[in-house]
């Protein structure tokens, strides 16, 4: 399980490093500018799911000599434009492969598609999603690729994959949230600023939401709301069907039997340095032969910056694995 193919030049061995440096930092420019093309190429695409659900992503595709179609899926109030999908998507669409860059329900600008608050267990939206993406640009070979929470919903959606008539090659999961349990617990106890990062964040989209939705009502509690905690137990019962934080928590994680049905190649790259998703929670994954486990000693989360370049490792690695496909 265990592989030494990521070693960070020494200067970039500090997780928190890696992690920041993932999503912000000094590589916004860099990165950015990486991912010229895969902008300029890029059309955005409304798409239909059931019960009137809407989402929205980015399409960046050549005419012609590409080698599949990847859609990318991002973490949790990330968005189609975040570094870590950005730096990824380019070097992806450089190697001649079409990328679609998702953004989930309430992420990106797109607060106002739907009326109705995201949460990480609405999965049967992104399998809708994924089917229609695939139905409206049919390419020869499918994959997909998500980061944290991303990662988390690529491996649902490849579990039911057969169920829902979808066609994927290949997944390729970066540091998914495992048990979100745990990740929760490491959120709100470890370093306060990862904490801090998140509850700012989530704050934020949902004062967005309100803007198009004020009949949500939410706006007069969200001043006493200063944890995480805090509010996962108020907008859980009051905002999702479940009637408590933990019973959410568990409708979407990966462990235990979640994964048994998986019948097409996963992989999983995470390190054992992630401050937000511990290496032990891979041992409660269910055996399957079509899962692999690539983890690194470092890299932090979502980060594997590799150089004083600020490049990724995972980035050479995700054409790596689409290419053995080929």
């Amino acid at each position: 399980m265990t592989q030494d193919s990521f070693t960070p030049h020494p200067l970039l061995r500090n997780p928190h490093l890696q992690s920041i440096f993932a999503s912000t930092g000094p590589r916004k420019l860099l990165v950015r500018n990486r991912a010229r093309r895969l902008l300029d190429d890029a059309t955005t695409h409304l798409l239909h799911c059931s019960d009137g659900v809407r989402l929205q992503g980015e399409l960046s595709m050549k005419a012609d000599n590409h080698k599949g179609l990847v859609i990318m899926i991002h973490g949790w109030e990330g968005c189609a434009n975040s570094l870590y999908l950005l730096s990824s998507g380019a070097r992806l669409y450089q190697q001649g492969y079409n990328i679609f860059r998702l953004n989930l329900r309430d992420h990106g600008p797109t607060h106002h598609l739907n009326p109705q608050l995201f949460n990480s267990a609405r999965i049967e939206e992104v399998i809708d999603a994924v089917k229609e993406i695939q139905s409206c640009f049919p390419h020869h070979k499918n994959f997909m690729a998500g980061f944290s929470l991303g990662g988390n919903f690529c491996l649902r959606v490849a579990a039911s994959a057969s169920e829902h008539e979808i066609t994927l090659n290949q997944v390729v999961a970066v540091c998914p949230v495992l048990n979100p349990l745990n990740t929760m617990d490491h959120l709100s106890n470890g370093w306060f600023v990862y904490h801090d990062y998140f509850h700012y964040k989530w704050q934020s989209s949902l004062r967005k939401k309100l803007q198009y939705f004020p009949e949500l009502g939410y706006g007069d509690v969200m001043p006493q709301l200063k944890t995480l905690k805090a509010m996962n137990d108020f907008f859980v019962p009051n905002h999702t069907a479940y009637d408590d934080t933990t019973s959410y928590l568990l409708a979407y994680s990966l462990i235990g039997d979640v994964l048994e049905p998986l019948n097409i190649p996963c992989q999983l790259i995470t390190s054992m340095d992630d401050p937000m998703i511990h290496a032990k929670d891979l041992a409660d994954l269910a055996s399957n032969k079509q899962l692999s486990i690539e983890l690194t000693r470092y890299g932090g989360h979502c980060g594997f910056i590799e150089n004083l370049k600020l490049e990724s490792w995972v980035d050479r690695r995700m054409v790596d694995i689409f290419d053995s496909t080929q």
